[in-house]
């Protein structure tokens, strides 16, 4: 669990990540609750609607975000 970490900046354009990859990302960002800036980029990636519902879901739980960053 990621219980100091307060920022986080991921770039991880044209990876592959698919569906399947967006739920494990969003499981894994949702372990940060302490989160209050994050910034994903996953631009050219295969992410679906279900792979934006597994990161909004993920996203969902951080109760002190106050800066997010989301390029799809």
């Amino acid at each position: 669990m990621c219980v100091t970490l307060t920022s986080l900046n991921l770039n991880l354009n044209n990876t592959r990540i698919g569906d399947n990859g967006a739920k494990y990302l969003g499981e894994g960002i949702a372990m940060c609750v302490t989160l209050t800036s994050l910034e994903l980029i996953l631009s050219i990636n295969s992410i679906g609607d279900n792979g934006a519902k597994y990161l909004g879901e993920g996203i969902a739980m951080f109760v002190t975000l106050a800066s997010l960053n989301l390029d799809l």
